[in-house]
């Protein structure tokens, strides 16, 4: 699995830090992030790119996704 941490980034660098794993094509993505104007975007960029969000947690003010191939 690979991790990406984008906390403390604010839109629209976590999704821009997202899309050269997503074209990679790898199978299992963390993303840690800390702004939810972010989390939409993500969630909406891992679909388009044929990622499933297998999980979404929250804790404190960081959002925690596991995005996978589909």
């Amino acid at each position: 699995m690979v991790e990406l941490d984008v906390r403390g980034l604010s839109c629209p660098e976590p999704v821009l830090n997202l899309k050269p794993l997503l074209d990679k094509g790898e199978n299992e993505i963390k993303v840690l992030c800390s702004c939810g104007a972010s989390s939409d975007n993500i969630r909406r960029l891992a679909t388009t790119n044929g990622y499933v969000v297998e999980s979404q947690k929250e804790q404190g003010e960081d959002l925690e996704f596991i995005l996978k191939k589909s």
